[in-house]
């Protein structure tokens, strides 16, 4: 189990942990992944970029400091990926002797922050994280504690039907969801915006 005193981000920033530099890892990798093969780049090329992407992240990470939006690690790991698709777009122009093209439209929207791709990349991002991060953090509960949180939150069910079908006082009900949510809510500390 990891430990519950800071948050993912903090953990990556601060110390040489595997665990979550492993849990940054299942919860990116895919997502960005998925991003950079939808535009126009072949797998290999994807993988490519893709390494030096978390390359990048790896060796910054201990610099990077939340200061509000315009800080997000969201925002920042889009510039990342952003930068990393330029720099492999040109390079692989000049490898191939290719004369100078236009950045593909896809990369300039995503580069502004006001672009609807832009607000796609930040509504996917947390909804990925949170995905993500509650799959991860699920060990670490009982299952009658998850089901609980499952029925009352990602099924929307009301506390007291919740209760009756787990044999539960409602105060338990709320006490389960709650332990849950804060533990969600550490380990998304700095990685999505309050």
């Amino acid at each position: 189990m990891l430990p519950t005193s800071q948050s993912l981000l903090d953990r990556l920033r601060k110390q040489h942990d595997p665990q979550a530099w492993q849990r940054l890892l299942t919860v990116y990798e895919p997502w960005l992944r998925a991003w950079l093969s939808q535009h126009q780049l072949q797998p290999a090329d994807v993988e490519d970029v893709l390494q030096n992407i978390l390359l990048v992240v790896s060796q910054k990470l201990p610099a990077f400091v939340h200061n509000g939006h315009a800080g997000s690690f969201r925002r920042w790991l889009r510039t990342i990926l952003v930068n990393q698709v330029r720099y492999f777009l040109r390079s692989r122009r000049q490898r191939q002797a290719l004369d100078a093209e236009p950045e593909p439209d896809w990369l300039e929207q995503l580069a502004a922050p006001a672009s609807e791709l832009s607000q796609q990349w930040d509504r996917e991002h947390d909804q990925q994280l949170v995905r993500r991060l509650l799959a991860a953090i699920q060990t670490e509960f009982e299952p009658r504690t998850w089901e609980v949180f499952r029925l009352l939150v990602l099924e929307n069910l009301p506390a007291a039907e919740v209760a009756q079908r787990l044999h539960m006082e409602r105060n338990a009900v709320y006490v389960a969801k709650a332990r849950i949510l804060a533990r969600l809510r550490q380990e998304l500390q700095g990685l999505v915006d309050p």
